[in-house]
């Protein structure tokens, strides 16, 4: 594992450090936009006081922050695959490069000594997963893994609330922060705690060193209120034509296919 020198001498001095997914870059956002964002991304952790470290793959070698010609050549190069945890080993033995998910970069970033993990929608249960078993490896992962995640939620086209009563299930602490709601759920699905607080990573990790080792916390961000407050059907209206035909492809892929098919 390759930990870029700025991350290894903040994290070497105590300082703060957000972990951040590639996935997101390479897969889930049209060239050449995807450069761009994830350089905003970056700007927008360090003019919070923090350091940040975008993971991914290259030649098989996790790195922990990118320069900049890494960041190119996972949003622009068209060479990285998806990995998740279990394709980390594989993708190292042929020495291939990879943009990690929700749940590789938070396996990773907890390797590094990295406590803080932002990202957008994570995954989470199926819809028809009653028959599919199709539940992603973000939640599993998660439940033992020692990183605060902040998201806005999960990704739209998934069962939220299946997916909240799997976190239960997992024991993973779910807050909203500035918000009671996760995602574009029913107003009488609720979250199970709320922060409001000036300061709320210090509110969620001393609640987290109450816990049981081993229990993780997930934080949905204070952006994700708007998403809580817009009309469900007309935020999952225009994904209807995707999701539909999504629904035949087995695994991760239907989050591909969906991308596959919106406007860009």
């Amino acid at each position: 594992m390759r930990i870029h020198p700025e991350v290894a001498d903040a994290l070497t001095a105590g300082r703060p450090v957000v972990a951040l997914e590639s996935t997101i870059i390479s897969h889930g956002l049209p060239r050449p936009d995807n450069l761009r964002i994830a350089r905003a991304i970056e700007h927008a952790v360090r003019a919070g006081g923090a350091v940040p470290a975008t993971i991914a793959i290259i030649d098989g070698q996790p790195h922990i922050g990118l320069d900049d010609d890494a960041l190119h050549r996972i949003a622009i190069g068209g060479t990285a695959i998806k990995v998740s945890v279990r394709e980390i080993a594989m993708l190292a033995a042929v020495a291939g490069d990879g943009a990690t998910t929700v749940a590789a970069t938070a396996h990773l970033a907890a390797a590094a000594g990295i406590t803080v993990f932002a990202t957008g929608g994570l995954g989470g249960v199926h819809r028809g997963a009653r028959d599919s078993y199709d539940e992603s490896a973000d939640l599993t992962t998660l439940s033992r893994t020692p990183v605060l995640v902040v998201c806005s939620g999960v990704k739209s086209i998934l069962d939220i609330g299946a997916t909240l009563e799997r976190l239960e299930t997992l024991s993973v602490g779910v807050i909203g922060y500035r918000t009671d709601r996760f995602g574009v759920l029913p107003r009488r699905l609720r979250l199970p705690a709320r922060l409001v607080g000036p300061d709320p990573e210090t509110g969620c990790r001393g609640a987290a060193r109450s816990r049981p080792a081993g229990n993780r916390w997930l934080r949905a961000g204070a952006g994700q209120c708007a998403v809580g407050r817009r009309d469900r059907r007309g935020l999952l209206g225009p994904l209807s034509p995707a999701v539909t035909p999504a629904q035949r492809v087995e695994g991760y892929r239907d989050t591909d296919a969906v991308f596959g098919q919106r406007p860009r």
